[in-house]
């Protein structure tokens, strides 16, 4: 696949023989889509251009498949490599059924991946330009702004007053003028964006754990599409590259090293994002992170956090369910913040779903039992570690060679407590509500 063209080769009865070329736009394609048998089966290329192709063409031929490029190992590795050659690999792969293939995704989850895309793009626009005028301050001797948003009002104010020369007081006026623009552009995707995940129910759900908020749940949605494709959630962890590198042979023992960070990059990054966020946040993910940071350091721990969250995410999705440590005010809040963001109107002096979360009695409560199932994650951490020093060592083997984990205590013997807070039954909503 080219930009300009596509070089075909047809594999039937065990024999391959070439076409030819075949010109990439939509009269071209549509005459070669005529040409085809309802039997007939189509690899490509995982390129900018295959989405169109493929939606050309698929409703002429009984299945058309993706390859994936970094796993076509025939093609990347061969010593003779030419559009023929390539095409005819294709042709034979696809013909004994062993063509690594990738998800197309739907029309609406591609829709929605070039939303999150574009979004991704004027963040980093924005983020460039305000780079830039502080690095005019700075090559100037300019003190820092004492305003906490050197962009907003009185950051603004402060700047027109700084004794700049002419051309740079220019140059910080003209990025101004393109972060006003940029600001605007992020407004309209920002409010597309909100009607589609108001109309989510994966993205309302996500969006009850602590660190997602609508931005990181509509990445990762946009980046998996459909989560049941994904019979476990490993293989989701897989997908967006969280997993770490494995190499073991005979009888060694495996080694473990970084990530593959295979996948989409922007939906890492969010899960990264939201990770950081949840370590700063009572809960069992918290305790995780402080667990992992105490034996491989920070950097490590916000990484495996971010795959636990992937994980959390497909399981929440798969069942149906919420997060079980939810905070309801917090999650009321964001959803409010969703809808105000979608363009809905602004209910000023009327009592909305997220006015508890400005009690600070709701507040109080719901941190409590945050902490409560933080406290209860450590205590299960220490009986299972417990447990696992007093049993035998496992015997040397394939097993232990590659990493068999330890059994855990069954359930409920892990889970007790020396000292268990008082039980609250009901959410801090549920309490401050009855209590006032």
């Amino acid at each position: 696949m080219h930009r300009e063209f596509a070089q075909v080769a047809v594999w039937e009865d065990g024999v391959v023989r070439q076409v030819g070329q075949i010109a990439l736009t939509d009269e071209a394609l549509r005459i070669f889509a005529d040409s085809l048998g309802p039997e007939d089966e189509i690899a490509l290329e995982a390129t900018c251009n295959t989405q169109a192709i493929v939606r050309l063409l698929e409703p002429h031929v009984a299945r058309v498949v993706v390859s994936n490029p970094q796993k076509t190992r025939a093609i990347a590795e061969a010593k003779v490599k030419t559009d023929k050659v390539d095409a005819e690999v294709l042709a034979q792969l696809l013909a004994a059924d062993y063509l690594p293939s990738v998800w197309v995704a739907d029309p609406a989850t591609q829709a929605l991946r070039r939303q999150v895309a574009r979004r991704a793009h004027v963040v980093r626009q924005r983020t460039r330009l305000k780079n830039q005028v502080q690095a005019i301050l700075h090559r100037n001797l300019i003190p820092r702004c004492p305003a906490a948003d050197l962009f907003g009002i009185k950051g603004r104010c402060w700047l027109a007053n700084q004794p700049l020369p002419p051309d740079e007081a220019l140059t910080v006026e003209a990025l101004l003028r393109q972060l006003d623009f940029h600001g605007q552009e992020l407004r309209i995707i920002d409010a597309e964006l909100g009607r589609v995940a108001l109309g989510s129910p994966e993205v309302k759900r996500l969006m009850t754990i602590p660190g997602v908020d609508a931005t990181v749940a509509l990445s990762i949605v946009a980046a998996i599409g459909d989560f049941r494709r994904f019979r476990r959630p490993e293989q989701m962890v897989s997908y967006l590259g969280l997993n770490p590198r494995v190499k073991q042979s005979g009888g060694q023992p495996a080694s473990h090293g970084r990530i593959t960070k295979q996948g989409r990059a922007h939906a890492r990054g969010m899960l990264v994002e939201a990770a950081w966020v949840a370590t700063k946040t009572p809960g069992p993910l918290r305790a995780f992170h402080d667990r992992v940071r105490s034996r491989r350091g920070m950097q490590i721990a916000v990484v495996a956090t971010a795959r636990k969250l992937a994980v959390l995410c497909w399981t929440m999705i798969e069942r149906s369910e919420d997060y079980a440590f939810a905070r309801p005010s917090l999650t009321d809040k964001k959803l409010r913040a969703l809808e105000l963001r979608a363009g809905m109107p602004s209910r000023r002096g009327q009592k909305g779903k997220a006015a508890a979360y400005s009690l600070k009695e709701v507040r109080r409560r719901e941190r409590e039992l945050a902490e409560q199932a933080e406290r209860a994650y450590r205590q299960l951490v220490a009986d299972w570690q417990t447990k696992r020093l007093t049993q035998p060592k496992p015997k040397p083997g394939v097993a232990a060679a590659n990493g068999t984990r330890l059994k855990r205590p069954p359930v409920g013997q892990a889970a007790r407590q020396a000292s268990v807070p008082e039980p609250a039954l009901r959410s801090g909503v549920d309490h401050a509500l009855t209590e006032a």
